[in-house]
């Protein structure tokens, strides 16, 4: 080779080691391949051969452990390290007309039918964000109006308040929709006096039809007191559901039929789906258009930020506000947010937890925030997220790993490093010529959390000694090949079968492993681990050996199992139970 080849191996290794590192310690080729042209394109005409030369080193750099790769980093190349760019912390984009409103106000209101999910961080984030961006308030309203379509369930009131809690977003007040029927029942009154309103008698499809066609039903132009006697109808439960219906008025020749005349309160059976906090007290309930413009308003809402789907809702509620003589709160509707491989429906949900799909609302396949906190999740995450993407108006697909590269960076700095090898198989190393001690840090980038040590001492007969490995790392493929047991010494592997392997003894040498391009492998002394089960997120279980330290650790700490991923500690005791998060 010569000292151009040599030259240009050095800095292919110095670029894929920066990468590896970046990427939980396996480097990626095309990156690589990319940072190289970009500082050298007359490589350009020759790709093949570049492409051939990297993968090799790759191949060289993938071998290397996690601290390995940090540790030639820091001795070779520490000015690269400090070089690396600290993102810039985004921030979200001014509210509009803040200097218009004494104190800004944001809310976020869930339908308690249901635990939060992911779906549900874009509103309580934004909401609350920017709430305190302004020094203003942040409200929590439990829109809980609908007992038969969207029956609210009184646990999830308690769990949506721990949601918010344990996201960071605490809330300064706190209503719920139910307790204030009364109110809304003072604002239909008042529009159905003045005309703005009416209760509405018309078969449902008789009613369409004569929308589609831009003409009234024949209940619109009823003089006031005939409203308000069947308003008193359906108060006092003398009408049936779908009997009667109070509509406010709009133009009937607006070009979204959907906001013609729109329904604002129905009778729903109040002995058939009592509510499960004001039983069968109401007869008459308002719906969503109603009930939440008519809070905006009394609450003091400055600034609504929510879907774009709730674009017509606007509109339809700005006749209200109209009728009125209310000013409409700022709006800010942001795009879809799509994140793929996750379930966000709250019906299908439900259903599984119905039919026994799912254990509970913690199970690992679900994107609840009680699932994802059990695995590891961090809130601080999910809000560094949400805050990136931001209110834009465009649609966003995000992925699993968008979300597990932020919690990544939250992690790795406080999560310390130990073994645990998933389907074990024993390997027992003879010819051993003395006692190791291998010390194995905590932390790679934090000695001052100290670490655990391991006292490998082989017996008097063939000086051997035996170690728990993972079973995909030796099997016959590898007889006659070296592997390292990382930070300890190599070994040769000389024959395996079904449950149990056997090597030999084959230096200590780190650079003679490098040289063979021996595999890094983790492992755990016989005698000297406990048993442990990892859930894994589609439920389910990765079994295997921890090393005899886990032991120590407390429940809901998150560390780190070597060559595995991310694990949240769930229990210890005889056996120790984790929930994986990522690698």
């Amino acid at each position: 080779m010569t000292c151009r080849d040599a030259e240009l191996r050095e800095n292919i290794r110095k670029i894929a080691l920066l990468n590896a590192v970046k990427h939980d310690g396996k480097a990626q080729t095309g990156p690589v391949i990319g940072k190289i042209l970009g500082e050298k394109p007359e490589f350009r005409t020759k790709t093949k051969e570049l492409s051939a030369l990297v993968n090799d080193v790759i191949r060289e750099i993938n071998n290397l452990s996690l601290n390995e790769q940090k540790d030639i980093i820091e001795e070779k190349w520490p000015e690269s390290l400090k070089k690396e760019k600290v993102e810039e912390e985004k921030r979200l984009p001014p509210l509009p007309n803040v200097e218009k409103y004494a104190q800004v106000i944001t809310r976020f209101s869930p339908n308690p039918d249901c635990v939060l999910h992911l779906g549900s961080a874009r509103a309580i984030i934004l909401c609350h964000e920017y709430a305190r961006m302004y020094n203003g308030k942040f409200l929590l309203r439990f829109e809980d109006t609908d007992p038969k379509l969207k029956k609210p369930v009184p646990e999830f009131y308690d769990r949506i308040r721990e949601d918010l809690i344990w996201l960071g977003c605490k809330t300064d007040e706190e209503y719920i929709q139910s307790d204030r029927v009364p109110l809304y029942y003072e604002y239909a009154e008042k529009l159905l006096k003045e005309g703005n309103a009416y209760v509405c008698t018309c078969q449902p499809e008789k009613f369409r039809k004569k929308t589609l066609a831009n003409k009234p039903c024949d209940c619109r132009n009823l003089p006031p007191e005939k409203h308000l006697a069947m308003w008193q109808k359906m108060l006092e439960g003398k009408c049936g559901e779908g009997e009667a219906v109070v509509r406010i008025k709009t133009d009937l020749n607006h070009p979204n039929p959907a906001v013609r005349d729109w329904p604002a309160i129905r009778v729903i059976d109040a002995e058939k789906y009592p509510h499960p906090r004001v039983g069968r007290r109401y007869h008459a309930w308002p719906l969503y258009n109603l009930a939440c413009g008519v809070d905006d308003h009394l609450m003091g809402v400055t600034h609504i930020i929510r879907g774009k789907e709730h674009l017509t809702n606007m509109v339809r509620q700005e006749y209200m506000y109209k009728h009125l003589g209310w000013r409409y709160p700022e709006a800010i509707h942001y795009g879809r947010l799509k994140i793929t491989g996750a379930s966000l429906s709250k019906s299908k949900i439900v259903q599984g937890i119905r039919e026994g799909l799912f254990k509970d609302w913690d199970d690992p396949r679900l994107a609840t925030f009680a699932a994802l906190r059990r695995r590891g999740i961090t809130s601080e995450a999910i809000k560094k997220m949400i805050i990136d993407v931001g209110p834009k108006t465009s649609d966003v697909i995000l992925s699993w790993e968008n979300l597990y590269a932020y919690n990544r960076k939250i992690l790795d700095p406080n999560s310390n490093r130990y073994f645990f090898v998933h389907n074990p198989i024993e390997l027992k190393t003879t010819h051993i010529p003395r006692l190791f001690v291998a010390r194995l840090h905590l932390h790679p980038d934090k000695p001052e959390r100290g670490s655990r040590e391991y006292t490998i001492k082989p017996n008097l007969d063939d000086k051997s000694a035996s170690f728990w490995v993972p079973k995909k790392d030796v099997n016959a493929s590898k007889v006659e090949s070296t592997i390292r047991l990382m930070e300890l010494f190599n070994v040769k592997i000389e024959k395996v079968d079904a449950c149990s392997a056997e090597a030999s003894f084959a230096g200590e040498s780190y650079e003679d492993a490098r040289k063979v391009k021996a595999q890094l492998i983790h492992w755990i002394p016989v005698g000297e681990g406990m048993p442990c089960e990892v859930v894994m997120p589609d439920a389910t279980l990765a079994e295997g050996i921890a090393e005899s330290e886990c032991k120590r650790l407390k429940p809901n700490t998150t560390i780190q199992f070597e060559r595995f991923g991310f694990v949240r500690i769930d229990k210890v005791d005889a056996k120790l139970t984790a929930y994986y998060t990522h690698r």
